[in-house]
Formats: C-alpha cells, structure tokens, sequence
C-alpha cells in the first residue's frame, strides 16, 4: 500500500515545487490536482508545455501520480451547468491519459446548485440519481476511449451516499473503468469511536474488489473534519480490513494543513 497526499496540500502552481514538497514531507504518490500546475481545477484546455512541467516533476522527485481530480455537479439541476462540466471532464481525462495517470475522481453531485459537496433534500428524488446516472455513462465513454478508470466516492451530501450506492452504481454502469474511493470520514456524520468503527469495516466489506483508491480523512465525533489520527475513526482497523480484502493501491490523507502533512506520513507509514 502506497501513502500518499493530496497535491493541493501545499501552496504553489509549479508543479515542481508542489511536488518535492509532497516528496519532502514524506509521501510517495499524490492525487494531483491540474491548480498545482496553474491551471483551473477543471480546465477548458491543458497546454503541453503544462503537461510537459507535471511529468518532469513527478520524475524528478519519483512522486507517483496515482489519480488527478476531476470533480464537477454531476447531479446539478441545471442540465447546461452539467454538460459544461462533462465538456471539462474530458479535458481532465485526456490529460490523465497523456500523463498516465490510472484514475480520476468524480463527484456525483448534489441538487444544490451552487456547492457541489452540499446536500439538499432533492438529492433523494429518483430524477437526481437518474440524471447523475445519464451523466456517469458519457463520462465512461470518455474514460474507456482513453483507457482511463474513474472513481466515485461515497459521500453524505451527494447522490452516492453510502457503499451500497456504490456497489449499485457500478452494477447498474456495468463497466470495468468505474471503481470505489473509500473515505471513512465520508461514510457518517456524526458517530462514536465503536460506530464509526463497524460502519467503515461494512463499508470495506461491500466494496470490496471494486476500491481503486483509498482516502485518509478523519472526523471528530461531533461531525467536524479533523486530521487523520485526531478524531474516531479508527485507521488500524481499516488500514487491516483494506489489506483484508486484497487491496494494496494508494492511501491518500488530506483534508490537513502542509504543516500536519509530515507527521500524518509518519502515522499511515506506520500502520500501513
């Protein structure tokens, strides 16, 4: 298993710099994100002089690159908001294909128009899964044309809100390009020690086989986000449970400041 950060975790646009920064702190690979390159995260185009600076970066400082952020609505109720997003979409995957990055991570939305990581009580309407759904597979075509895998992420105020819509995302898809990210964090609100425990070992267990990538995010029992180490979920367990299963991809922690960053490597390095 892998452990490693998200790019974003350090300041700066020059891909070199982000990434020895990444490299210094002590992390192997990194989710990168096209803003450390001084691009939008979802650009309308990548030159090839940006992608020429991230792949001397990641070889100069042996960084892998194991997923590149790709997230847009995909459930937004504006059906012109979503097609500019596919539009960038594409561009994202294009630009993980060129670099050889196996992955991109999605978000699959939320009917809140304007914060696409907010809930709203419309995400519970079958025509929001619906719409997320018809978006899913046009983002499959873009990924399979390009030999590229994409990762959904559970998450409490998008569509996909739990493990099993997880699983029946990728039964209903019906492709091998689409794979599970796995953030405990993500998987409960508000829980002790002992439930968020058994919700994440459920989690691992239904999603196993179909995990590309696993995050390390952490939560404090009131419900506030914390740093890996610092709230209830137990990373022991389901550093062990993910070994359990046969996965051995990337562990990913953000959600943490570039300050944290070298002491939450110490802490996964070691459980991992």
């Amino acid at each position: 298993m892998q452990v490693g950060v998200f790019a974003k975790t350090f300041p700066g646009n020059d891909p070199a710099g982000v990434l020895a920064a990444v490299r210094d702190a002590g992390f192997a690979v990194t989710q990168f994100n096209l803003a450390c390159a001084g691009l939008p995260s979802m650009p309308d185009d990548v030159p090839a002089e940006a992608i020429h600076a991230i792949d001397a970066a990641a070889k100069a400082t042996g960084v892998g690159l194991v997923a590149l952020s790709g997230t847009y609505n995909m459930a937004h109720p504006d059906s012109r908001v979503r097609d500019d997003g596919l539009r960038r979409l594409a561009v994202v995957i294009e630009t993980a294909a060129r670099l050889s990055i196996p992955l991109v991570t999605l978000c699959t939305g939320t009917r809140n128009p304007d914060d696409q990581w907010a809930h709203h009580p419309g995400n519970a309407d079958p025509s929001a899964w619906a719409d997320m759904a018809r978006e899913m597979e046009k983002a499959l075509h873009l990924a399979e044309r390009h030999g590229v895998d994409l990762g959904i992420e559970p998450e409490q105020a998008n569509i996909v809100t739990s493990a099993d819509d997880a699983v029946r995302l990728i039964t209903e898809m019906g492709s091998k390009r689409l794979s599970v990210v796995l953030d405990p964090a993500n998987l409960f609100e508000q829980a002790s020690a002992d439930e968020a425990r058994t919700i994440v070992a459920g989690a691992v267990d239904r999603t196993a086989g179909h995990i590309a990538l696993a995050h390390a995010k952490d939560r404090f029992a009131d419900g506030r986000f914390a740093t890996a180490g610092q709230g209830v979920v137990d990373f022991a367990d389901f550093i062990a449970r993910l070994k359990a299963t046969g996965f051995d991809g990337p562990l990913v922690t953000h959600g943490l400041s570039a300050e944290e960053a070298p002491g939450v490597a110490r802490l996964l390095k070691e459980l991992v």
